[in-house]
């Protein structure tokens, strides 16, 4: 199977290491179920209250072609 990452912090007063932190984790988790991470999108200082985060965006163009998250 294979699965992608996506990591993001809010704010700029959150520590940037929070990404490299969420990434381990996910990569861990991953291998546990033996899949292949193929990708990792990564927004920083980015609020989760909106979907127009470029990473997230990028995201879901490169699951589904032509769609765009909203």
């Amino acid at each position: 199977m294979r699965a992608v990452i996506y990591a993001r912090y809010s704010s700029d007063l959150q520590s940037a290491a929070s990404i490299e932190d969420q990434i381990e984790v996910c990569r861990r988790y991953a291998r546990a179920q033996n899949w292949d991470v193929v990708d990792i999108y990564v927004d920083r200082a980015q609020s989760g209250g909106s979907a127009f985060r470029p990473a997230f965006q990028k995201l879901i163009a490169d699951l589904v072609p032509g769609i765009r998250a909203e």
